[in-house]
């Protein structure tokens, strides 16, 4: 089974839980070394269950204790969490980061339900959504109106991952993925290789890869990784790869394997600022063994890159 991301299991619980009563939990402002980003979210039921994060575990107590009393009397809250504070303290809100979270009901006067299928189906479109909420009146609507009372919660479509090879390491890979909300896509024209059981919940596509890339469209959200050992294979999927504005486009191999490659892309016609663009040998150097650790390696290179790092 595919492993679900955090928004995805947000949105779940929000279909699950609908026709009960709960409050959602936004992070709207962050300071310092705050544990948890500006929009991160938790939906909360009134028996009790929830799901998602603030602030990683450390002020959940005290916003399900927030979010109760909203599911009660339908009031809007804004709290905040500051070392400065006896709360804070009794909290252990850790490396001196402050955060402020707002509290809503799930309902026309606070959250309404209908903008979880709208960020549901944005998602599925691959389209962005954003939510506004007046911070004055703790009402959220679709759009993106900025103001100075106002709070914007941009739902970015998930970021993807076509991966070229059904070895191994695109097992681990997969996974790693699917916990980072990267949508995978694995491209292999070997039947072999391609299977649901080896990679369960997985997109698979057993068009070449060159055809399958160009179809796919990347875009800067995307992450290209090939991984096949087979230049038959990698060559055309990377020269498909660097004819889009892929945000990362990465190869497997050794330095010596990477020199090889070069040579056959430049006799394929690939300048040498297009080269450029490819990570080989893909991945962060952390000293990876084993198929495992090699896709840990690459996962960090992906989420460097899409998130805008050098």
């Amino acid at each position: 089974m595919q492993l679900m991301n955090d928004t995805d299991r947000l949105l779940a619980a929000a279909r699950a839980w609908a026709g009960g009563r709960m409050a959602i939990a936004t992070v709207v402002s962050t300071w310092g070394s705050a544990p948890r980003p500006r929009g991160s979210q938790m939906l909360v039921h009134e028996d009790g269950r929830f799901e998602g994060s603030v602030s990683g575990g450390c002020v959940e107590g005290e916003v399900l204790y927030a979010a109760a009393a909203t599911i009660a009397d339908g009031a809007f809250r804004r709290l905040r969490f500051s070392v400065g504070n006896e709360q804070a303290w009794e909290v252990s809100l850790p490396c001196g980061g402050d955060i402020e979270v707002i509290v809503q009901p799930v309902a026309e006067t606070g959250y309404p339900p209908a903008l979880f299928g709208a960020i549901a189906a944005g998602r599925a479109h691959g389209d962005a959504v954003s939510v506004t909420t007046d911070l004055e009146t703790g009402i959220s609507t679709i759009g993106d109106e900025a103001g100075a009372a106002c709070f914007v919660n941009r739902h970015a479509p998930p970021r993807r991952l076509l991966i070229v090879g059904a070895v191994q390491i695109a097992q681990s890979l997969a996974g790693f993925a699917s916990a980072l909300d990267i949508r995978t896509v694995l491209i292999d024209p070997r039947d072999r290789f391609l299977t649901a059981e080896r990679f369960p919940g997985v997109t698979l596509d057993s068009r070449w890869p060159d055809e399958a890339i160009a179809d796919l469209s990347p875009d800067p959200s995307t992450a290209v990784v090939t991984l096949s050992h087979d230049p038959k294979i990698d060559d055309p999927a990377l020269i498909a790869a660097l004819a889009s504005p892929a945000g990362y486009i990465a190869a497997l191999g050794s330095r010596r394997s990477h020199a090889a490659r070069i040579e056959r892309l430049t006799a394929a016609g690939i300048g040498e600022a297009a080269m450029a663009r490819i990570d080989a040998p893909a991945g962060l150097p952390i000293g990876a063994l084993g198929p495992a650790e090699i896709a840990l390696s690459v996962a960090a290179g992906i989420v460097r890159a899409l998130r805008g790092g050098a």
